[in-house]
């Protein structure tokens, strides 16, 4: 399919303090843009200067939640290339989320070559500085013009861009979760192994509640029997149990995360076995207790890790890796970030170069 290219004929001036950039507040130049109808397919791929949406009042996406969207990152590296870090694996994720929501297919390849296109448009956006990125947000709705709850007729596909200021701006320092034993998530045959903003809006109210103890995050537990953990906020959660690494087996209400499957290949091809499981909370409070909870971090795109310095359940607070950042956390963000800034060389082939 043609990609059609109208130039911003105002553009933006680019941040000037690339240590104020924040996450999501700043956008490009330009996003991309292409529709999709039943009976047709998608069409009229488009690049268009960012601007506002039109929107009908009725959409599905308003009333249903009739939508899903991704997170990925492009980085300048230190050569000044621009690359991307496993396009392909947030796509055909998209793809998966797409079918749980009834929403149609993307050509991935297609998809991938888009955001080529318009990263590529908007390169002088990415920034410079160490730990900073050009945050990517391809997002699919529903758009019906009318109420009632059915499949969808009219969607359109997009990717907005934000460039993004270091998450680490001051250092990795721990944060301090609480696990939540009142809210779930999600619940397997839901929408949990979905990117769905449903996910999210669901997961603020016990969020909220953590904060206003002095937590940063949730550790949220099963729906179903609520003895099983699950994520940490919006990322995966990985342990070091008396040396052995391990984390909540995908079992249909969890995010298969793109940065979790990236640590598990990296550990593997290392021979470091990773165990993928059911983790129960007895069993985490029972290492807690006797000291055998050597580190805890949770890792998503926008922190790579993040370790955990305290974790609470209800009176009980216990401290991991004397409140500080564990070798095994220090040792997965230093390679990962190496690998996507090219500090350190790609024996995967998961950096994709935008040219």
């Amino acid at each position: 399919m043609k990609i059609d290219i109208f130039r911003n004929p105002n553009p933006a001036e680019k941040p000037g303090d690339e240590s104020k950039l924040g996450f999501g507040r700043v956008f490009t130049d330009h996003m991309f843009l292409m529709d999709w109808d039943k009976g047709r397919g998608w069409h009229d791929a488009r690049i268009v200067p960012f601007e506002n949406l039109s929107i009908h009042p009725a959409s599905t996406a308003l009333h249903y939640g009739s939508e899903i969207f991704e997170g990925l990152k492009a980085y300048r590296e230190v050569t000044g290339q621009v690359c991307l870090f496993r396009p392909d694996e947030n796509f055909a994720r998209m793809n998966r989320s797409a079918a749980r929501m009834a929403l149609p297919q993307l050509d991935e390849e297609f998809a991938v070559r888009a955001l080529k296109e318009l990263v590529k448009l908007d390169e002088d956006w990415v920034p410079h500085g160490e730990g900073t990125s050009l945050y990517i947000r391809p997002f699919m709705i529903g758009d019906d013009e009318h109420l009632g709850v059915h499949g969808v007729s009219h969607v359109r596909f997009i990717i907005i861009l934000s460039p993004s200021g270091s998450y680490y701006a001051q250092g990795i320092d721990p944060v301090d979760i609480m696990i939540e034993d009142e809210d779930v998530r999600a619940v397997r045959g839901g929408t949990g192994e979905a990117k769905c903003g449903g996910n999210y809006g669901a997961s603020v109210r016990a969020g909220d509640r953590a904060e206003e103890k002095g937590y940063a995050q949730v550790l949220w537990l099963d729906g179903v029997e609520r003895k099983y953990i699950e994520e940490v906020g919006s990322m995966n959660i990985m342990f070091k149990i008396d040396g052995k690494i391990c984390t909540p087996a995908l079992n249909g209400s969890i995010l298969p995360g793109i940065t979790r499957k990236s640590i598990l290949a990296l550990l593997r091809s290392e021979g470091t076995e990773v165990e993928e499981r059911r983790i129960s909370l007895d069993e985490l409070m029972t290492a807690a207790q006797n000291g055998k909870l050597e580190e805890a971090w949770g890792c998503g795109t926008a922190a790579v890790v993040s370790p955990v310095g305290h974790l609470a359940y209800q009176d009980q607070v216990f401290e991991i890796s004397g409140g500080k950042i564990g070798p095994t956390t220090q040792y997965l963000y230093d390679t990962l970030t190496g690998i996507q800034w090219g500090r350190l060389p790609d024996k995967f082939g998961w950096v994709v170069p935008v040219e």
